[in-house]
Order: structure tokens, then C-alpha cells, then sequence
């Protein structure tokens, strides 16, 4: 029952994803369908049109296999040769860097979130 439901609640997702994708198309829009899907997610959910329990347990399932997604493009990367030379490198440095500059800013915005909480209840 559970793998039908996520099935299910995967098919609502891929369908807004098909009108993100479908507005995108007939509007010209220079932004992916995708993002619109997400965008209308985000509306529908913020004016509760359709409840988190429609889809938390689908979108759940496909985040928990978020990282098979990547695979076909990390295996495509393979077919620059040019790309593991020294602008490899590079890239390599601003992914690690950009990764960590990402870290710190998160930890040092959940302490400074939390700081405030305490004090705000103090």
C-alpha cells in the first residue's frame, strides 16, 4: 500500500511538473519547467490548495534517492577529455570551495537562528 501511495503521490509531482513545463513552453518563458513546477508546488501548498500529506511521502522517496539522479550526468562528464585537465581542476576548486563557503554560512546562520531563539524566549 505504501509503494502505491509514494507512486501515486510521485504522479501528482510529475504532473505539476508537466503544466511547469507546459507554461514555460507557451508563455517562451527563459526559465526551466521545472522550476515553474516547483514554484506552483510552493503556491499550492502556501494557499493549502493540496496538503503536505499528498505528497510528503512520494517526494520523500525521491529524496532519499536524490543521488541516483546525478549519475547519468556525472557519467556524461567522462566524454570531456578537456574537462579532467586543468580546467578540471578549476572546476574541481570552485565545486570543494563553493561547497564549504556553503557549510559555513549554514552553521553560522543555524547559530546565530538559534542565539536569537534563546534570547527571544529569555
Amino acid at each position: 500500500m505504501k509503494i502505491a501511495k509514494s507512486l501515486v503521490q510521485i504522479g501528482y509531482l510529475y504532473i505539476l511538473l508537466f503544466v511547469g513545463n507546459s507554461i514555460a513552453r507557451i508563455l517562451h518563458l527563459p526559465i526551466p519547467g521545472s522550476i515553474i513546477g516547483l514554484v506552483l508546488l510552493f503556491l499550492l501548498l502556501q494557499f493549502h490548495i493540496i496538503k503536505l500529506e499528498w505528497i510528503e511521502l512520494g517526494a520523500g522517496l525521491l529524496l532519499s534517492e536524490l543521488l541516483l539522479f546525478f549519475i547519468p550526468s556525472a557519467i556524461g562528464v567522462i566524454d570531456y577529455d578537456a574537462l579532467f585537465g586543468v580546467q578540471g581542476m578549476k572546476v574541481v576548486l570552485v565545486i570543494v570551495v563553493s561547497a564549504i563557503v556553503v557549510m559555513l554560512v549554514t552553521g553560522y546562520t543555524a547559530q546565530w537562528l538559534e542565539q536569537r531563539k534563546k534570547s527571544d524566549t529569555a
